[in-house]
């Protein structure tokens, strides 16, 4: 297992751990669906990156996690404690990093269709950055901070028209996205004009993000030459100098043996040569340099555990593994037909050597978790192991059917501990007028 993330194993009685611990007695502890995070290796790669930053960067080079791969009280905690800013989307994030006692001067808010409420929400808690995605935001936030007699800082998101070659619903960067303003036609430098104009937002810099589980550091590279490139442009022609290049997020994370491993520290330093190079070229000082990684941090230190309720077996055509979960806390097959790998937790010692598709309970023929699959044979009781989920699981995880969303579990220094409760039946019906 330490060939896809280093923090799983395999003990003495053939079982799956997370962190050291054994994911069998997890199971029967909390019972499933059930999320498990091993809190060590979230903050391993926070380090990595606020030291590859601090490394190769100007000073005030910061990672900002993108909270929404996963977003709960207790990782804004941790994130606060390894020294990272935070990338929010909603209000609904903000919210719950204020409750965690978040210092959101190390914020920056984004999204492509910021509600007046958003707005003056974010300006009225201090945020430290709104990440600007229009014309129309652009003068509302403006004006918003005006009403509140504030100045508020500003980043314009620019879209620089890379295609990093990756899915393309997880593709940002590309001139025809929903986010951001292009470069192409003068849209960006119009932007750029009228935010300098403005009283009360402050622009401090630029923002681009091309996409999500990029295994190279070619895309990054190529955007921030395009951003260097239209950032001279600004100075020439209105004498501007960006303080900020936000350089996004999305390096890949390994979900397979056969994926690639991403070498973070690697993977920056040489994009740092290449900006470093440019600025030179350019004639322009080097900004800080913000990075936005989300998946990277969370996704490989999860794990989510099912029990199986049925084996059914269809001769001639497919081999069914049923689990008490599905679609409601891990949509990303549905959605994506993101791959997985899948194990027998309480025979992870034992070679997969049947043919699968894993189901969940949903009444929904597209609630599956991974298609034909070489697993262990399961039975009834069995505890199923996905790894890798520790993005985009719990923050997408609905009640469709009425399902109560799964508890949350962190694993820290060997030690488990409940960090989000299991959903009951009462809260399903808390906000209703009865």
């Amino acid at each position: 297992m330490k060939n896809i993330q280093d923090c799983y194993g395999i003990n003495e009685n053939g079982h799956l751990t997370l962190g050291g611990v054994d994911t069998v007695d997890m199971a029967k502890k909390y019972g499933t669906p059930l999320y498990l995070l091993d809190e060590d290796k979230i903050r391993r790669q926070c380090a990595i990156y606020k030291n590859a930053l601090k490394k190769y960067f100007p000073e005030g080079s910061m990672p900002f996690y993108a909270s929404k791969a996963l977003s709960f009280v207790d990782i804004y905690k941790i994130v606060k404690d390894e020294g990272l800013g935070i990338d929010i989307v909603s209000s609904g994030e903000l919210y719950t990093a204020l409750a965690a006692g978040f210092d959101v001067t190390n914020a920056c808010f984004h999204g492509n269709n910021k509600t007046d409420f958003d707005i003056e929400y974010g300006i009225k808690s201090g945020v430290g950055y709104i990440v600007v995605d229009s014309q129309e935001e652009l003068c509302a936030v403006d004006e918003i901070a005006g009403k509140l007699g504030k100045e508020q800082k500003i980043l314009l998101r620019i879209t620089p028209g890379i295609d990093p070659h990756t899915l393309k619903a997880i593709s940002t960067g590309r001139v025809d996205s929903k986010f951001g303003t292009p470069i192409i036609e003068g849209k960006a430098e119009q932007i750029t004009k009228a935010a300098l104009e403005k009283k009360n937002a402050r622009l401090c810099g630029f923002h681009c993000h091309v996409g999500s589980q990029i295994f190279e550091p070619d895309p990054f590279i190529e955007a921030s030459g395009v951003m260097l490139r239209f950032i001279s442009d600004i100075k020439d022609k209105f004498g501007y100098e960006t303080d900020v290049l936000n350089l996004g997020g999305g390096f890949a994370v390994k979900y397979l043996a056969e994926h690639a491993e991403v070498n973070i520290p690697e993977y920056i330093e040489s994009i740092a040569r290449n900006i470093s190079s440019l600025c030179e070229k350019y004639s322009i000082k080097m900004p800080k340099i913000f990075m936005e990684p989300g998946r990277s941090i969370v996704a490989g230190a999860g794990v989510t555990l099912y029990t199986v309720g049925t084996r059914k077996e269809i001769p001639g055509f497919k081999n069914y593994i049923s689990i008490d979960g599905g679609m409601p806390d891990n949509p990303r097959y549905a959605l994506y037909q993101s791959p997985y790998t899948v194990l027998c937790a309480n025979r992870a010692n034992e070679a997969p050597d049947y043919k699968a598709t894993v189901c969940g309970r949903c009444c929904e023929s597209g609630d599956l978790i991974a298609e034909d699959i070489q697993v262990q044979k399961m039975d009834r009781g069995d505890t199923l192991a996905v790894l890798v989920t520790g993005a985009y699981n719990y923050s997408m995880a609905s009640n469709y059917n009425r399902i109560p969303r799964a508890p949350i579990v962190l694993i820290k220094n060997g030690n488990d501990r409940l960090s989000v409760r299991r959903e009951s039946f009462e809260d399903l019906i808390k906000n209703e007028v009865l």
